[in-house]
């Protein structure tokens, strides 16, 4: 359960301003359609977070626990440096220039494409070696993504100003950091990494 929660509000928090969620505020505004949008956002978070999870624990089988505790850790750490900076969508990436795929269609290889190498990605790699706990990290990043974008394609630019994004991004750069700190110093060890 505590995979499942750590990945949920992890996810959630370093969401909040992400290039991801700027795309789905900018989906919203273009196609004014909210349900094939979520569910676009929905397919698009599983697959690829399934197969980060799928690599973190392959990772987890390759690489001896002492290893593993130190990549870990500096992971962390540097995705804490990470949250912090902010995000831009690229241009590539909004998704639907020319493609005529629908709504749905649209929305899955965008948001598909723009979580590629997107912290949030890189958190459920590093959550699932931490964790040994792919269906549970993968569970709860996707469900992190949805918390975080859901409101931003039903409520788009209403709510975008009003979200403290610095503070947020500080909150999640905080967690990042005592994890990888914890994780450094050995908490997690009887767990064997």
């Amino acid at each position: 359960m505590e995979a499942f929660l750590v990945s949920t509000g992890i996810v959630a928090l370093a969401e909040i301003g992400d290039k991801t969620q700027l795309l789905a505020f900018l989906l919203a505004a273009r196609f004014r359609k909210p349900l094939p949008i979520i569910l676009g956002i929905f397919i698009a978070t599983v697959v690829n977070h399934a197969g980060a999870g799928a690599l973190g624990a392959w990772i987890t089988a390759q690489v001896s626990p002492t290893v593993m505790r130190w990549v870990l850790g500096v992971g962390f750490v540097a995705m804490a440096v990470w949250t912090l900076i902010p995000d831009k969508i690229d241009e590539e990436e909004e998704g639907g220039k020319g493609l005529k795929l629908g709504v749905l269609g649209t929305t899955i290889v965008a948001f598909f494409l723009a979580e590629m190498g997107d912290k949030t990605q890189v958190a459920t790699v590093a959550l699932a070696a931490q964790y040994h706990a792919f269906v549970a990290v993968v569970a709860g990043t996707t469900l992190g993504m949805m918390i975080a974008n859901v409101p931003a394609v039903l409520l788009g630019e209403r709510i975008a100003g009003r979200i403290p994004v610095r503070l947020v991004h500080g909150i999640a750069a905080a967690i990042f950091a005592v994890i990888g700190v914890a994780t450094l110093a050995g908490a997690g060890q009887k767990l064997g990494f």
